[in-house]
This record gives C-alpha cells, sequence and structure tokens, in this order.
C-alpha cells in the first residue's frame, strides 16, 4: 500500500526510570522490535534520545487506525509478549505519550 493519505505515523516517547535506558534499548533491538515485525508491524525507528538520558522512542507506521488498533492489541496479548517482556519493560518505563498523525509524504522508500 503506497498512498501516502492512507498511511498513519505513531510516535511513542518514552521515559524510562534513570539507569534503566541501555537495558530497555537491548530489550527492544534484539527483542520487542524483531517481534513487532514478526506481527506485520512496520517499525520506521527507534532509540535512545540524543537531548533526554531518559528518553525513548518508536516510529512505526500503519495502514489505518483499525490496523494501529489491532497490530497493538495483537502484541500485547502473546505469549512472547507475556512472558518475556511486559514485567520487564513496564518496570522500566516511568511514562509514556502516544502522538498518531498521518503521513504528508510518499512512505515507500521507507516501508519497504
Amino acid at each position: 500500500m503506497d498512498n501516502a493519505e492512507s498511511w498513519l505515523l505513531e510516535i511513542r516517547l518514552f521515559k524510562v526510570k534513570p539507569g534503566t535506558r541501555s537495558e530497555f534499548d537491548r530489550i527492544s533491538r534484539e527483542g520487542t522490535i524483531p517481534l513487532m515485525r514478526s506481527l506485520g508491524i512496520t517499525v520506521l525507528a527507534h532509540g535512545p534520545s540524543l537531548n533526554n538520558e531518559t528518553g525513548y522512542f518508536l516510529l512505526r507506521a500503519f495502514p489505518s487506525e483499525e490496523e494501529r488498533v489491532e497490530r497493538s492489541q495483537s502484541l500485547y496479548a502473546t505469549d512472547e509478549w507475556l512472558a518475556k517482556y511486559d514485567g520487564p519493560v513496564s518496570s522500566m518505563i516511568d511514562d509514556y505519550d502516544t502522538s498518531v498523525f498521518a503521513a504528508g509524504h510518499d512512505l515507500g522508500p521507507l516501508i519497504r
């Protein structure tokens, strides 16, 4: 699906507890991001914030709001998430905010 108007971008900005960001990043790189991708979630970028010692971001793309909700819910219901990541990841997060917006340009080169 290459129609830019149909894609939504979701950015999650996490505030992790002091001293946990490198472990949060490791779990993301080695575990949660590959799990998301295996479920068909398009992860465009993720990583530590450059201007905030406790900041971490996750940028994902979805073809619709319905897909965003459905795929996100399916992630958090998997046995792998529940067994390996739910407790450790949740314990590292102080707070997070999610913003969803329509893509304003062709995402084809980013999504492929």
